[in-house]
């Protein structure tokens, strides 16, 4: 069938197809077929086989890639510059399927190749090679960048809700100790005036010698702290002081027992005993409460001190680093993910190298990230680090279903994934082999079966990164 008369003339205005032949463009015209599309119809979908690439004529395409569940516009095409001419390409070279979803916005008119129509135009028309080649590369590296954002958010992302998990307990328990401590100010203050003025100088030496002495025992579990509280409760009535039996709880919680109070009633007068008592209970909860919340700040301090190992943020990008620092740290703000993996370290000595931490981070996150959806959430994960020669080895292994072995020999290449659609950008491991090779002059190998997956990453000990 011809092709519309009109049609030649219009590739010919095409940037792709400058320079070419009356006859090369009567071919194109030919070859190509016309479409028209309607507000949001769908030029091609992502996941689906590639089989077109498509000159826009009119009108305007956007291009989305589902990426953890949401949709994510990567580019809009309205054919004013050579980069948005065409489409569709990239998964003709590099895939079988498409990588993105391409629609129009509003009415659009493209001109579409098949498959076959494609390779015979660079063929046909090397010409078009020299243009498209350099458009081409310029997609995959502005594909790299995202995807290196996109790791970057995602890092974030996990990184703020490791923290949130995290920190939710200490902040929790910091709180509450606030709270109780500003409650007991009042109490232990009048409390303090009255054994002021109740007791007596031996007996105020007394009491400090047993503020200081209880409390320092292992503590109890809660069915004998209950059984202990109601001895302490007894202990009270059998001294008439019944009107102190709250205080029962506490005491037995900072591990006084029976005797202990003896000692202490032996040191007393009748009257001072109640009083001593109504004092030293409040003092010893506040002296619990200032170790709660100092131990909640110390917890705080150690998850800032992950982040920052995580991030690097307070130091110079390229630094001598110790590999099992970053991993740990990697770990730690992963726990929530981790939470059904048993993870096993295997470390061995390992110097420090010469190296950007946060970016090796990003790797250590990939490598670990993959190997939980591997494992469906569940499974053994060994994390391992050695010397061999002039290299340091980490080594990352799983218990997951494995990688087909038709798929090993491309799992580094752009835009591969062996995950389900939505769930993978194929660009996670790519772009971890560049941090590894060209940032640091290593290499990543994967050995893969069934239950058993080990990617294996060394880099050399002395050479200063690219």
């Amino acid at each position: 069938m011809p092709a519309p008369a009109w049609l030649t003339g219009r590739l010919a205005g095409i940037e792709l197809f400058a320079g070419l032949s009356d006859e090369q463009l009567d071919w194109l015209a030919c070859a190509g077929t016309v479409r028209e599309l309607g507000d949001g119809q769908a030029l091609f979908v992502e996941g689906a086989p590639a089989d077109g690439f498509y000159i826009l004529l009119d009108g305007e395409i956007v291009v989305s890639k589902l990426v953890g569940g949401r949709e994510q516009v990567l580019t809009r095409h309205l054919g004013d510059a050579l980069e948005h001419q065409f489409i569709g390409e990239l998964p003709l070279l590099t895939s079988d399927e498409y990588l993105a979803t391409a629609l129009a916005v509003g009415p659009a008119r493209v001109v579409a190749y098949g498959k076959d129509a494609f390779f015979d135009m660079l063929e046909r028309c090397p010409q078009v090679c020299r243009v498209l080649l350099p458009v081409l590369a310029g997609r995959i590296n502005a594909m790299e960048r995202q995807a290196g954002r996109s790791r970057m958010l995602e890092g974030l992302g996990m990184l703020a809700a490791g923290l949130a998990h995290e920190l939710n307990n200490p902040a929790a328990a910091a709180l509450r100790a606030a709270r109780e401590l500003r409650g007991l100010a009042p109490r232990v203050a009048a409390a303090a005036v009255e054994w002021g003025r109740t007791g007596e100088e031996a007996e105020a030496r007394l009491v400090a010698r047993f503020q200081d002495r209880v409390g320092s025992g292992a503590a109890l579990d809660p069915l004998a702290e209950a059984e202990a509280a109601d001895d302490v409760a007894d202990w009270l009535r059998e001294q008439g002081l019944g009107q102190t039996i709250d205080l029962a709880d506490d005491l037995a919680e900072h591990g006084v027992d029976r005797a202990e109070l003896d000692g202490l009633a032996a040191g007393l007068r009748p009257d001072a005993l109640a009083a001593a008592l109504a004092y030293l209970v409040p003092v010893l909860r506040i002296r619990t409460l200032a170790g709660d919340a100092a131990e909640a700040a110390e917890r705080v301090v150690e998850l800032v001190r992950r982040t920052s190992a995580y991030t690097n943020l307070d130091r110079a990008p390229q630094r001598d680093a110790d590999l099992r620092e970053g991993l740990e740290a990697t770990l730690a703000l992963m726990a929530p993910k981790l939470r059904n993996i048993r993870v096993r370290r295997e470390y061995g000595g390992v110097p420090d190298l010469q190296a950007f931490p946060s970016e090796l981070n990003q790797v250590w996150t990939n490598l670990i990230d993959n190997a939980v959806d591997a494992m469906g959430g569940e499974g053994e994960l060994t994390i391992s680090t050695r010397r061999e020669g002039d290299h340091a080895v980490v080594e990352f292994r799983d218990t997951g279903h494995g990688i087909p072995a038709e798929a090993l020999p491309n799992v580094f290449q752009p835009f591969f994934t062996t995950k389900d659609l939505g769930k993978g950008t194929g660009l996670g491991l790519h772009v971890s082999m560049d941090i590894v090779a060209q940032r640091h002059g290593g290499t990543m190998e994967v050995d893969s079966r069934p239950g058993d997956t080990r990617f294996v990453v060394r880099l050399p000990l002395a050479r200063d990164p690219a």
